[in-house]
This record gives C-alpha cells, structure tokens and sequence, in this order.
C-alpha cells in the first residue's frame, strides 16, 4: 500500500481588512458569536466608536477567511486608545495557534501607528499570551454591565501610564 502524501498546509496570509472583506467577516463573526453577541457591553462601544479597517487584520488561507480581529478607536477618560473585538476564528480552524498571531499582529499595526493601548473585554487567561492583563483595566468604566475582571488592557510602549476613565467616542 503507497501512502499519499498530505497537501501542504496552505500560507496562512494575515493582512488588513479591506472594504470588500467587510461581508465575508460580518458573516464570520456571526457564525463565532450568533445574535447574543448585540446584547455585550462590546457591542455597545461598537455602536459609537469609529472603525479602524487599517488596523484590523484578516487571516486567510486559499483565499478562505479563517479569522478576524477588528480594531476601532475610542477615548478612555479623555485618551485615545483603540478597543479591540470582534475577535473570532472560524469553528474548524480554533486551536491552531494563528488566532493569537492575528491578535499580536494588530496590536504590531496600532503600535506602529502610533496608538499607546488596546482595550478589549475578554478572557484573561486567553489574551494574556499576547499581553493583556485585567490590572490595566482596572480602572476603565465600560459604557454597561461587564464583569470588570473581563476589562483587558494591553500597554504598546513602555511607561505610557494606565488607563482610567470612562470608554467614550473619539
């Protein structure tokens, strides 16, 4: 009996969300969280903050999405950081270990824009693998309920101080 070679592993591409990626991650995203996700403190910040496609990244394979993580800018308590999420991977896809390199490679675009800090509600346990903490969001109020060990910052430079304040619009 001859064994087959298995395919390669196709290149997994991460690169910005472009205009016409927008369909293909709603879709995504949809699939990941289901109509619950409208009822998120995320959500709500979604509904005032302004999106920056620039700094959110899509991975795909084959010209196949397989995940998303959306960036958007927002103030906390007067400073402007950017709030990360949707952050989804598609069902067949998790476990991988790409949906952290999406994440890290966001963060790499906002820091090399110039941003200071990621906010994103999350699990800690998660996100701390590419440097969140909930001791950075300690002092950040969400625009609803959220359990605040949920409130996730990551720093992007060195001595930039911590975040406190209300999450408002830009």
């Amino acid at each position: 009996m001859t064994v087959q070679p298995s395919a390669p592993t196709p290149a997994l591409v991460l690169q910005s969300e472009r205009l016409q990626d927008g369909p293909l991650v709603d879709a995504l995203v949809d699939r990941a969280f289901g109509p619950g996700r409208f009822t998120k403190v995320s959500e709500r910040v979604r509904e005032f903050a302004t999106f920056a496609p620039e700094l959110s990244m899509c991975a795909w394979a084959d010209r196949r999405l397989l995940g998303c993580a959306r960036m958007w800018r927002v103030r906390v308590g007067g400073r402007p950081v950017m709030f990360l999420g949707p952050f989804a991977v598609e069902q067949g896809e998790r476990n991988a270990g790409f949906g952290a390199r999406l994440i890290a490679r966001a963060c790499e675009a906002a820091a090399d824009a110039g941003e200071t800090h990621v906010l994103l509600v999350g699990d800690e346990p998660y996100f701390s693998r590419v440097g969140f903490t909930s001791a950075g969001g300690r002092e950040v109020t969400m625009p609803g309920p959220v359990d605040q060990r949920r409130v996730l910052v990551r720093a992007l430079t060195p001595n930039v101080g911590r975040l406190a304040g209300l999450v408002t619009a830009l």
